[in-house]
């Protein structure tokens, strides 16, 4: 059990890692200058996108009840940048 769980801990800090290096959806849309309706529409393709990757791997950990609302949230916010 402990080795599970350090497992599953280590892979979470790898995917925090591998998060902090990719660009955000707030830095993305900065770099491209949008404003207005571009920028909404970004936006929520980005959100969309970021959470849907966040239950993918959630899925792939295993991870069910708090445990994957608790990543979910935290995964989605880092990608967008909130």
């Amino acid at each position: 059990m402990t080795k599970i769980l350090s497992l599953a801990l280590a892979l979470s800090f790898c995917t925090s890692a591998a998060m902090a290096q990719m660009s955000t959806c707030h830095s993305r849309a900065a770099e491209k200058k949008l404003a207005g309706a571009a920028y909404t529409s970004f936006m929520k393709k980005c959100e969309r996108d970021a959470k849907t990757m966040c239950d993918t791997n959630a899925e792939d950990k295993k991870l069910h009840g708090a445990a994957k609302t608790s990543f979910t949230k935290k995964c989605a916010r880092d990608a967008i940048g909130d």
